[in-house]
């Protein structure tokens, strides 16, 4: 197994390993203490079919909860991203997040296997939230650490969310729910339950507030700190290929879709790990 840095705040490829074989404790225990360390791995030359894809993730952690989509037919645990060649609905996921932070347990990572990847464009975008944490000034991160954020999944998923009833010509299986406007309360800083490093958790968006304090005051807290959570310095951007997994850790990472592939057909399917126990 060669691991290759990307040269970026976080992100690694992965060359020498096949992921449809044998997924021995050896092997997992090196995928794991090299996802830890560099938060994103790209496993280049991979042929997994969704059998493989649910192997894999069941042997690095259990399948997390997956709200708000509808798993392909025939599988419980894999949803498509998809977007067909002449789709016109706005971009999916396009700003930054952490992958369902509003859940009581978020899940610990997430995987995504290439199925249809158009020539150019589709990039998939990464910020190291540990690394942002770290550069900020000691008095900020004081201040921050004693804050607990709420979060929410209403504005992207209830029924007038941006992928509620009004979202149309989607070719995504997204299934909006009244659910969505639940809240939920995480730190806003968290350690990572692995390896104890402070990471800031989520950003604006999933985040619809501050517990205890006023809602401007808070948007505005939150919108600067957003803007400084994804400084070029805590960038990484990932370029796909064909036949390429992807494996990234929500607790340390926030990621974003962009386009650039119009008229092209583009397709992954995705699991979630569950968070550990």
């Amino acid at each position: 197994m060669k691991i290759t840095p990307s040269g970026s705040s976080c992100g690694a490829r992965v060359d020498g390993v096949d992921l449809a074989g044998d997924l021995s404790p050896e092997l997992i225990g090196k995928i794991r203490t090299a996802w830890l360390e560099h938060r994103v791995l790209a496993f280049a030359g991979q042929r997994m079919d969704d059998d493989a894809l649910e192997r894999f993730t069941l042997a690095m952690g259990g399948f997390g909860e997956d709200p708000f989509f509808a798993p392909i037919a025939g599988r419980e645990h894999i949803a498509a991203i998809l977007r067909e060649a002449g789709e016109t609905a706005p971009l999916f996921a396009e700003n930054w997040h952490s992958d369902w932070s509003f859940l009581d347990r978020p899940p610990a990572g997430t995987c995504l296997l290439a199925i249809d990847i158009p020539p150019s464009g589709g990039d998939t975008l990464f910020a190291n939230q540990i690394a942002a944490f770290a550069a900020l000034p000691d008095d900020r991160k004081d201040a921050l650490r004693s804050l607990i954020a709420i979060h929410s999944a209403r504005l992207a998923y209830a029924p007038d969310g941006t992928y509620g009833e009004k979202d149309e010509g989607r070719s995504m299986a997204i299934r909006p729910d009244e659910s969505a406007n639940a809240t939920q309360l995480h730190p806003l800083i968290q350690p990572h339950p692995e390896t104890g490093e402070e990471a800031i958790f989520s950003t604006l968006g999933y985040i619809i507030g501050i517990e205890g304090m006023e809602q401007p005051e808070a948007i505005a807290l939150l919108s600067e700190l957003a803007q400084w959570q994804v400084r070029d310095e805590f960038v990484y951007r990932h370029r796909w290929e064909p036949d390429m997994l992807v494996i990234w850790d929500n607790r340390s990472v926030l990621h974003k879709a962009t386009g650039g592939y119009e008229g092209h057909r583009r397709e992954l399917h995705r699991t979630t790990i569950a968070a550990a126990a």
